[in-house]
């Protein structure tokens, strides 16, 4: 269950992208993270996400690390690694993604391209390398998010998009709408606020299930305040017997290059 949180979950909360819109600035988020949303949740642990941009295209670099007692006699430790890059274009993304569980390792490689109307994924496990084709309207992962920020920034209430997600190595359906802001725990106390250079922001809730499932049974839900900027705050992750709850505590923005125009 840990496992999925965290792969299915990262892919979204942590991936941003740019539209015309709604415009992504490159930048570096460092989040707390705590078991729940109550205002003395215990903290569990960190993210840290970073989001680099040249003329070619993004560069992400993001790390989770967690240490959570769900139950007296259950302990989970887990560590996510990920390293990736996405074509401006969004047409294609190369990653490499460690995952460490309760002193289990797991390291996978992926490519996953655009070719024609066929998307094709190829990721390499120490099961071996898998070949599949994608649905076609599955989108990169910060050509994702990019997609809902333009939703939001058109003025959607409600929409679906499908992502392909690194650490869950498949594609999955988002079912985002726009909910109130009480919907959202308030930061703690004793987390800081950080004020986030960006002049709208919505609440957000997506159910997510697998694009390929032939149910829309929800295998989670994700609430968050999504910054035009892509920058989240408040983030929940509910998978029913587990939530956990992002909080923004330090946020370095970085300038745009200056790229010819395609």
């Amino acid at each position: 269950m840990m496992r999925r949180i965290f792969a299915v979950a990262a892919g979204l909360a942590f991936a941003t992208a740019s539209t015309a819109q709604a415009e992504l600035r490159p930048h570096r988020a460092d989040y707390s993270l705590r078991l729940g949303t109550a205002a003395n949740a215990p903290r569990i642990g960190t993210a840290v996400q970073e989001l680099t941009l040249d003329c070619e295209g993004w560069r992400i670099r993001r790390e989770i690390i967690a240490e959570a007692a769900l139950t007296p006699s259950l302990k989970v430790r887990v560590s996510s690694q990920l390293t990736g890059e996405e074509d401006r274009t969004g047409n294609a993304f190369r990653y490499r993604t460690l995952v460490v569980l309760n002193g289990a390792e797991r390291q996978t490689r992926g490519n996953v391209r655009r070719e024609g109307d066929t998307i094709r994924a190829t990721i390499e496990t120490p099961d071996g390398t898998d070949e599949s084709t994608l649905p076609p309207s599955t989108l990169m992962p910060l050509a994702a998010v990019g997609r809902l920020l333009e939703q939001l920034a058109a003025g959607q209430s409600s929409f679906p998009f499908v992502m392909f997600a690194a650490e869950g190595g498949e594609a999955f359906r988002f079912d985002a709408k726009l909910i109130g802001p009480a919907a959202l725990p308030s930061t703690p106390p004793s987390e800081k606020s950080v004020v986030v250079p960006s002049t709208r922001s919505w609440p957000v809730a997506m159910a997510v299930t697998r694009a390929a499932a032939e149910d829309l049974k929800a295998l989670l839900s994700v609430r968050a305040q999504v910054f035009e900027s892509g920058v989240l705050d408040r983030l929940v992750i509910d998978a029913g017997v587990v939530t956990v709850t992002a909080y923004l505590q330090d946020l370095r923005m970085s300038e745009m290059p200056d790229c010819p125009a395609r």
